[in-house]
């Protein structure tokens, strides 16, 4: 059985063989689980770290998005982008903003991810953390440089996101920070 993986540079169809797919649905599984120790000999031998899944999500925007700081690290250090955007336009940074992992969050940032990238629609982590009342990421990226005052295209800040979410700590910490 063949699997259509997309289109190469010229854009002619892609196939995938059954083998090549089972490999690849084993390394998003061992992602998915934060097997680190599993998935870094296999980076070592080659394994893209930038693949991505059918929804366009990249290894490292699941290891981001499960909270397998590990995994995520060992994927940076094999040369994964922390920028790169999966079909909804949504960051590894993103992900974790939303979670609430700020060891994941931290690792990002110190890896380069940009702490002002946006999705569709103008949401940036800042908001994400701000709406799912996530303080400490809240404190971090503010403290790393997210501009405060940043709106999405529906002109709403951080802090407007966080109200009608009702992420009260989130109000009330954005409300002094704007004083």
């Amino acid at each position: 059985m063949q699997h259509s993986t997309g289109t190469d540079a010229i854009g002619e169809r892609k196939v995938m063989d059954q083998e090549t797919l089972d490999f690849a649905l084993k390394i998003f599984q061992l992602v998915r689980a934060g097997d680190a120790a599993t998935l870094t000999p296999l980076l070592d031998q080659g394994v893209p770290p930038n693949l991505r899944n059918e929804k366009g999500d990249s290894l490292l925007m699941l290891a981001c998005y499960h909270g397998h700081f590990d995994a995520a690290k060992a994927l940076l250090e094999h040369g994964a982008d922390p920028e790169l955007h999966n079909d909804q336009g949504q960051t590894p940074l993103a992900g974790a903003a939303y979670k609430g992992d700020l060891r994941v969050v931290q690792l990002l940032l110190d890896r380069g991810a940009n702490v002002e990238g946006a999705a569709p629609g103008g949401k940036t982590a800042l908001m994400l953390a701000a709406m799912f009342n996530r303080t400490a990421v809240v404190d971090l990226l503010i403290a790393r440089g997210a501009n405060i005052q940043a709106r999405d295209a529906s002109g709403l800040t951080a802090l407007d996101a966080a109200r009608i979410m009702d992420a009260n700590d989130t109000v009330a910490q954005l409300a002094r920070l704007m004083r």
